[in-house]
């Protein structure tokens, strides 16, 4: 089973490049974040006519996550986090595929840190840590997948010096993705390349792409139950490298299930 991530940065603006990816992958599941289209702008027709169906959860303008899978319909489980009802930004969606619970995220940016953005994006970091406890103490086979806006470690950085204060490389940020993990989730990408220097995100600005000056912040946790079923995780950089690409490229996982 193939499951894979990718931060389309507009889903209708980037909808060739992202059937085009579908065509040649033809991921089992496919997780999107950062969908920037309502509810009712969500290309379902082309989606369905590549093979796929879908969940999504939209909001005009902004953020935006959905859940595809290829010759099924996900399962909606949820969408939101529990923890604060005054939150409407669309940013998680739980569904269940072929007995796997995927649950897709866009976790806020942050920035500027510190300020008002920067506590969002803690306070949201702490709901996901709460919806992933509940998660393991399930014991079911789950993928957290997405947009995590964290590098959690130097060697996911291209320059660490240079992004100390930012938001996605602050101490508690990358704290509370420790915090996440050390509840027994394995971060599949790390796990299968556990010393290179790995990026999911290019900046559209200075060339990041030309001169790999990338970020790895799009992960793929599983949950204890799938742990030993992983069998590769790579990113599709060039991807990134086509015309009118977003910003990201897809990571994905294979599982022997």
């Amino acid at each position: 089973m193939r499951i894979a991530t990718f931060n389309v940065n507009g889903i209708n603006s980037r909808l060739p490049a992202l059937l085009q990816w579908l065509d040649e992958k033809q991921p089992d599941v496919a997780c999107l974040q950062e969908l920037k289209a309502p509810h009712e702008k969500f290309p379902e027709a082309a989606i369905n006519a590549a093979g796929y169906q879908a969940i999504w959860h939209g909001q005009k303008s902004w953020n935006g996550v959905a859940i595809l899978a290829r010759g099924e319909a996900p399962h909606e489980v949820g969408r939101g986090l529990a923890g604060d009802p005054e939150d409407l930004q669309s940013r998680y969606i739980e569904a269940a595929v072929n007995g796997v619970t995927i649950a897709c995220l866009y976790l806020p940016n942050g920035n500027p840190a510190p300020g008002p953005k920067f506590d969002y994006k803690l306070k949201w970091f702490d709901r996901l840590i709460a919806r992933g406890a509940e998660l393991i103490e399930n014991g079911a086979p789950v993928v957290l997948a997405g947009d995590f806006n964290v590098m959690p470690t130097d060697i996911d950085v291209y320059k660490p010096e240079r992004w100390v204060d930012d938001a996605l490389f602050r101490p508690e940020t990358r704290a509370a993705f420790h915090r996440l993990m050390e509840q027994g989730w394995t971060d599949a990408l790390r796990t299968m390349h556990p010393d290179e220097r790995i990026y999911t995100f290019w900046d559209y600005f200075r060339n990041a792409y030309g001169r790999d000056a990338g970020l790895r912040i799009d992960h793929l946790l599983l949950s204890p139950a799938l742990a030993g079923k992983l069998k590769a995780s790579d990113v599709d950089r060039e991807v990134r490298g086509r015309e009118k690409p977003s910003d990201h490229a897809p990571t994905w996982i294979e599982l022997d299930l």
